[in-house]
């Protein structure tokens, strides 16, 4: 019996294994088929490009699919793919996002063998133990329960929430990345992916984060550095772990779910101000990010909670106050001292609209290849930065496609050049930010940052991080102010800049290249209007809040 039960395991793994590889094998061919063959004919092209949309939606479609049905590092996969607007067609991005809420949840008889082996007899540990999951997610599930009361002949001890891996999860997880590490060695060999980007090197980054969300050791560890950062704060909740009821495959945390963050119905009628929610999400990650180097890196609406304060400490005639609350720390990011200190220069850069400086600190990490004409592209950054300028986050996130297109035809040169690439330890920073500039856009979709980004650069300046980057940083920050008013010193640098000049209507054959062009335009508009609207984003750091000192649960 037991040889069968082997056996038919194995055969399961070979079926994960091969579903895999044919799905995207599938979707390479059709893709060389039609984008890169049909796609370059005459007198279809055009119709190919045309039809693009509906045949990524497609194709998106039943990868979603597939994905709601293997589970496992595809439903992760789907997720990743739904947060990088900076890179994917909206049609890929749109269909994904709901693979967070459509994950079906493993049986509770499953779960409580893997209980079981883990905790023993969980009448023991736990007074009551509800059977229906809060949250079913790719990698585990989460269940409320209660302990059993300290005191004597209490009915019930306190409320906690128990994470539990889903049955052969470590092993459904080997399988899959297997499968597709075989994927990327194929996608590498398509040169535009190939000069950008070290795809193997990229999976095996996806591979480490995955194996350290299954490492709930590690979570636990998470989480209470997380409670250190914040200890004693009248803004931050960060749920304690229950180490004595927690093992390999389970980890026992307070039960702190409170308001949703994407429930604006309820932050209304409790009373809560959507915009200062937003505003403190920002400040959050501003720390987390720039001062800490160690951030939570996923983001998603079920991740974060809204607690409203005690209506005993709350003034009617005010904004009631409340606290942010974090959950889940498997997936963590940590920033390395040599990108902490570009992206502290890079937050300099666009304080003051210095384009030059912002391409140095993005040439620093990686953002370009060898040989990029850093010139051309300090032209290009100085040109989205003056037209962003004083827009709010809604606007950032949508930019105009008359505007991208007119951006696009100036800098035409550098979309054909193209000189691009991914580096590796930004892609779960960026991946977190802009989960996080899509929170803040729909908490308050008017936020304007700029203001705060002009004030914060006046504070930076006497600030101890500012002795950090050195006086001659310092100078750098506040010689445009010394030189010229504003708007000379911009009209001066576009003269330096040569971008004071009279533009001519495009003939045929340049809108007929201008074409051709469209996806590496849509790509690399949203790459640097996204960013810049990232980073302007967390900037919004007010250092001056008013003291306030309540209770902090009751």
């Amino acid at each position: 019996m037991r040889s069968m039960n082997e056996a038919s395991s194995v055969s399961d793994q070979n079926g994960r294994y091969r579903r895999i590889l044919l799905f995207f094998s599938g979707a390479i061919i059709h893709f060389i088929w039609w984008d890169v063959l049909w796609g370059r004919a005459p007198f279809v092209r055009d119709w190919v490009r045309q039809s693009r949309p509906n045949r990524f939606r497609r194709w998106a479609r039943r990868f979603r699919l597939l994905a709601v049905e293997m589970g496992g590092v595809m439903i992760k996969l789907g997720q990743f793919f739904s947060s990088r607007v900076d890179v994917l067609p909206p049609e890929i991005t749109e269909e994904l996002q709901g693979l967070q809420d459509e994950v079906p949840p493993a049986a509770w008889a499953d779960i409580a063998l893997v209980l079981r082996a883990d905790l023993g007899d969980i009448n023991a540990r736990f007074a009551r133990f509800d059977q229906e999951p809060l949250a079913a997610a790719s990698l585990g599930q989460v269940y409320r329960a209660w302990l059993w009361p300290e005191e004597p002949g209490g009915a019930l001890g306190a409320s906690v929430v128990v994470k539990v891996q889903r049955p052969n999860i470590a092993q459904i997880v080997r399988i899959d990345l297997s499968a597709l590490r075989v994927v990327t060695r194929w996608v590498q060999r398509y040169p535009p992916i190939g000069r950008r980007a070290d795809a193997p090197a990229l999976m095996d980054e996806f591979a480490r984060t995955l194996w350290e969300e299954l490492d709930y050791e590690a979570e636990a560890n998470n989480a209470e550095k997380f409670a250190q950062m914040y200890a004693g704060s009248e803004e931050i909740i960060i749920p304690a772990v229950y180490r004595d009821h927690s093992a390999a495959c389970v980890i026992v945390l307070e039960d702190v779910e409170a308001i949703k963050i994407t429930d604006m119905a309820a932050m209304a009628a409790a009373g809560i101000d959507s915009k200062q929610v937003a505003e403190r999400l920002l400040e959050t990650y501003f720390g987390q990010i720039f001062k800490e180097g160690f951030f939570h890196a996923d983001p998603h609406p079920g991740n974060l909670f809204v607690r409203p304060y005690p209506e005993s400490i709350w003034d009617p005639d005010e904004p009631r106050q409340f606290w942010l609350t974090f959950v889940d720390f498997g997936m963590v990011g940590r920033v390395p001292d040599l990108m902490g200190d570009n992206l502290r220069k890079m937050l300099v850069s666009v304080t003051q609209r210095d384009a030059r400086q912002l391409t140095e600190a993005y040439s620093d990490m990686g953002f370009f290849l060898p040989g990029a004409d850093l010139d051309r592209i300090t032209e290009a950054q100085a040109t989205v930065l003056d037209r962003i300028w004083g827009r709010n986050l809604l606007d950032l996130a949508r930019p105009d496609p008359k505007e991208m297109q007119e951006w696009g035809f100036e800098f035409r040169d550098l979309l054909f050049e193209f000189p691009f690439q991914i580096p590796q330890d930004f892609i779960y920073l960026g991946r977190c930010l802009g989960m996080v500039s899509g929170l803040v856009s729909l908490l308050d979709p008017e936020i304007n940052p700029w203001h705060q980004i002009e004030k914060f650069g006046e504070e930076l300046i006497s600030s101890q991080e500012l002795r950090e980057f050195g006086m001659e940083t310092a100078w750098q920050l506040v010689r445009p102010y010394l030189s010229a008013p504003a708007r000379v010193q911009k009209l001066l640098d576009a003269v330096e800049q040569g971008r004071l000049k009279v533009q001519t209507v495009p003939d045929r054959e340049t809108l007929r290249r201008l074409d051709r062009i469209e996806k590496r335009l849509g790509q690399i508009a949203w790459s640097i209007f996204g960013a810049a609207g990232m980073i302007s984003a967390t900037l919004f750091y007010q250092r001056k809040r008013r003291q306030r000192k309540p209770e902090r649960r009751k």
